[in-house]
């Protein structure tokens, strides 16, 4: 039988999922070289993005993460990965098909669901003490920069205790990780910038605390506090400079009591909130021109539910009259129709505790696994000393 042409298979697999493709690997060793290749992978993600094809819902609970193919809700398949054994794992950002991971400061990857390759990121330590910080206080962003073509994490930190004469307001340590340089950097932090953390944001809901990805930046909301702090913020990480500043938004939201931050289509968009009753969503059209932000519909609050307390889009519909929301929780993931301003149930059967994501099926990191996996079990028969646990408190423990 005559062999099929390279460039008809590089065709053919184009059109496959990420998971098919893995598998694909052990056909022969031209296949295996051809989906390891970086030309291929690269083809393969932007024919994800152009077409819509094989995207899928991430569903992220305490322990355990599972993925919903979107146009077959009734598909679910549980992703194990290696942090699962480490206790509570947040999953704080998904991009290109990479997703991070974190059950402590120290104890950070990035991961990918649909080849199981994961890259644990290196320790680097807290510059507070254990005792002034906890898990709610500590703030992350997963990003791509396609200025360098570079992953990077940002794992931002308020101690609790305020900096006294020679230090300014609450004190902030923000580091940056790049996944091409496999190490961290410290970010320093205009004045400008600095006087924003006079006040403690200690009541942030950890999932408010996830960085959203728009235009080369990480973007986070401040919010304000009656008596204490007047007006909302928006602060932005820039993935290129590595510089942190403020983005400009409409003077009218400025002194919203309940907001929150995301991104549709590419574009930064804010939320606010009347629990009750309905949540309107701004979207931020041209990123750099503050008189682009536009109120872009109202979503009343379902009847299944008896308040609002989070809300986010996640994607357009292929036909885009549709938008897909997560209402409170993943329990409630429902289409808003833009044009009848009706709501429609997925019907994705987990509980109240799982929360959403969209997921694209991609082979970036490639697929050889963990390089490091090897060492790290050489490590685990080796007797540790006691050297690193009072580094870290108990919900802080690294588990290896």
């Amino acid at each position: 039988m005559a062999e099929c042409p390279m460039d008809l298979i590089n065709e053919l697999f184009l059109r496959l999922a990420a998971t098919t493709l893995v598998r694909c690997r052990a056909v022969s060793k031209p296949c295996f070289s051809l989906i390891d290749s970086p030309e291929f992978i690269s083809s393969h993600l932007r024919r994800r993005l152009e077409t819509g094809q094989h995207l899928m819902i991430l569903l992220r609970g305490p322990r355990l993460l599972r993925t919903v193919e979107l146009d077959s809700p009734e598909n679910v398949t549980d992703i194990p990965h290696p942090l699962q054994a480490g206790g509570f794992t947040e999953v704080f950002g998904s991009f290109n098909g990479v997703i991070g991971l974190c059950n402590s400061p120290v104890d950070i990857a990035i991961f990918n669901p649909s080849t199981r390759k994961i890259h644990r990121l290196p320790i680097e330590p807290l510059d507070f003490p254990e005792r002034h910080i906890t898990r709610e206080y500590v703030f992350y962003g997963l990003g791509y920069d396609s200025v360098s073509d570079d992953f990077k994490v940002v794992r931002m930190l308020q101690s609790k205790l305020k900096g006294g004469k020679e230090n300014f307001g609450y004190p902030v340590e923000i580091k940056v990780f790049s996944l091409k340089k496999n190490s961290w950097k410290r970010v320093c932090l205009m004045f400008e910038v600095q006087i924003l953390f006079i006040h403690y944001y200690y009541h942030l809901l950890p999932r408010r605390g996830y960085g959203v990805l728009a235009n080369n930046h990480l973007h986070w909301i401040l919010p304000r506090r009656q008596g204490i702090i007047a007006f909302n913020t928006i602060i932005r990480f820039d993935l290129a400079s590595d510089d942190l500043g403020v983005l400009s938004f409409p003077r009218a939201l400025y002194t919203e009591d309940d907001m929150d931050i995301g991104v549709l289509d590419g574009c930064v968009c804010l939320m606010c909130y009347d629990e009750f009753s309905h949540v309107d969503v701004w979207v931020l059209k041209e990123y750099e021109d503050v008189k682009s932000w536009t109120k872009l519909f109202r979503v009343p609050k379902p009847e299944s539910v008896e308040s609002v307390d989070f809300m986010r889009p996640l994607i357009y519909s292929k036909d885009r009259s549709k938008i897909l929301l997560e209402i409170n929780n993943a329990k409630n993931l429902m289409w808003f129709d833009l044009e009848s301003k009706s709501l429609t149930t997925v019907g994705i059967e987990c509980d109240s505790s799982f929360t959403a994501d969209i997921l694209v099926s991609s082979l970036v990191l490639g697929c050889k696994g963990d390089p490091t996996e090897a060492q790290r079990r050489k490590d685990q028969m080796v007797p540790k000393s006691n050297k690193r646990d009072g580094f870290l408190s108990k919900g802080f423990k690294l588990k290896l």
